[in-house]
């Protein structure tokens, strides 16, 4: 009875798994649902997206594959970030206060503050007096041909109080904790022996005095809430056709900076950072030569680079030399007549991940906004420097490619930050980071034309990911 009974259990069992056709239904699968552990942000070369977090899900796993790999290792560190920012020169400042009062605001909010659609630029620098990007030349001591002003009594930031310190304070109200550096394109032409703007070396007899222009700077903007975190005493000393423009050989900036300028900081409690050099990478005997006297080097903090000409390991041969002292980049330009791809490309590979590859604090492009006729500019400065953003109108602005070189950076990497290891696969060029909050971070390069598919490799996990040649991401988690 028993076995009957059993029996008929099976035989019904059996009976529910089959179809009417008499075939066996398996029961359904239910997925396993992957959730997503790494942020991913996207330009093209071609345009097609900029800046735009992406959907796709990317989850650590171990699944063998073939692909090059990424790997990261935050056991093994260097360099602590500053910031990644823009020149704000005076005529960017000009044409951001030419907008109308919501397309200013959302502007600034966009470059400096910290929501979804901000990129949070960290750190700017700014010019001593005029760069080449202002409508025209000056210094905060101008004085009819013939005079001189050696106690400095008539200095005065009032040049610059029209346009360059109300948009510094309105972007320190957004971002109160923003990094500043001060650069001078010339001193008062009355300290120099030529007379001239452009040109000519500062006479040995005011470098004393100079010192004390610097520390009139540092003190009465600080006066108007703004902090100068650093400085460097001549903005490209070895080209002094600009306008403005002087000539400072290295002797001369040791001179300058070990008998007069580090002792005047010294003596009025100054701890602003002299930085210095400021220039191509194609001469790094200028900083090393500077930093060999140890007497100048007891009042630098670090040396500061452009990459017009030379490479940008230039900056790991100064870091070698003297590796107790601070790198820094500090401008490259975007022309007019370049392309997108070109520069994004050109400039993540160099200025982003090649600065930051070769200790660097910083990655700054050059001016932050202009007109859309590419203004304004002294007669005779940059004519073809396209800024991060251009100003059509009072109400109207458009974001060019150095915005996007910059963004994928400062958007995520911010203020004490320190690079991490990461290595370089084929023409996947990248650098690595671990944020104060304990995320990682990693920008990627697709250097080349084609598809690249490939894993980022973590703790011994990875995922698996692609870019289109020309193409940058940064990925977060």
């Amino acid at each position: 009875m028993k076995f009957i009974v059993v029996l008929f259990l099976i035989i019904s069992i059996s009976n529910c798994n089959k179809s009417s056709e008499g075939e066996i239904v398996k029961p359904p699968v239910i997925p396993s649902v992957v959730e997503n552990e790494v942020d991913f942000w996207l330009t093209k070369g071609d345009e097609a997206v900029k800046l735009q977090k992406q959907t796709s899900i990317l989850a650590f796993g171990s699944s063998y594959n073939i692909y090059p790999t990424v790997e990261i290792n935050e056991s093994q560190t260097f360099q602590t970030i500053d910031g990644f920012g823009f020149t704000l020169t005076g005529g960017s400042a000009q044409v951001i206060n030419s907008l109308n009062l919501e397309k200013k605001q959302e502007l600034l909010q966009k470059l400096f503050g910290s929501n979804e659609n901000a990129i949070s630029v960290s750190y700017l620098r700014i010019s001593i007096g005029a760069s080449d990007l202002d409508e025209t030349t000056f210094s905060y001591n101008d004085l009819p041909i013939g005079q001189t002003d050696v106690n400095l009594t008539n200095f005065s930031l009032a040049p610059d109080q029209i346009h360059l310190i109300p948009l510094l304070k309105e972007i320190l109200k957004i971002n109160p904790s923003i990094k500043i550096m001060g650069t001078p394109w010339s001193p008062p032409v009355w300290m120099k022996d030529n007379n001239s703007t452009i040109g000519g070396s500062l006479q040995p007899q005011y470098y004393s005095v100079y010192a004390q222009y610097f520390v009139k700077y540092i003190q009465k903007m600080k006066e108007q809430g703004i902090i100068i975190n650093a400085i460097t005493p001549q903005n490209e000393p070895l080209h002094p056709g600009n306008n403005p423009s002087l000539l400072m050989l290295a002797s001369q900036q040791a001179d300058f900076i070990k008998n007069h300028l580090g002792p005047a900081f010294r003596t009025a409690n100054i701890d602003t950072k002299i930085i210095i050099y400021d220039h191509n990478c194609d001469k790094p005997e200028y900083p090393i030569s500077i930093l060999n006297d140890a007497a100048a080097k007891s009042y630098i903090a670090g040396s500061a680079f452009h990459l017009y000409a030379g490479d940008i390991s230039a900056l790991s041969t100064v870091h070698n030399a003297h590796p107790d002292k601070d790198v820094y980049f500090t401008e490259q330009y975007t022309a007019s007549t370049g392309s997108f791809n070109g520069d994004l490309k050109w400039h993540l590979k160099n200025v982003i991940i090649g600065s930051m590859r070769n200790w660097s604090k910083t990655a700054l492009e050059w001016n932050l906004a202009n007109n859309s006729s590419f203004g304004p500019h002294t007669p005779g400065g940059c004519n073809t420097c396209k800024g991060g953003v251009t100003i059509n109108s009072s109400a109207s602005y458009s974001q060019n490619v150095a915005f996007y070189i910059i963004a994928h950076a400062s958007k995520f990497v911010p203020t004490g930050s320190v690079r991490i290891s990461s290595n370089i696969v084929g023409n996947l060029h990248n650098v690595a980071f671990k944020t104060p909050d304990g995320k990682k971070v990693l920008i990627v390069l697709n250097d080349g034309n084609s598809n690249e598919i490939f894993n980022i490799k973590f703790n011994n996990k990875w995922i698996v990911t692609s870019l289109e040649g020309g193409s940058v991401a940064t990925y977060i988690w």
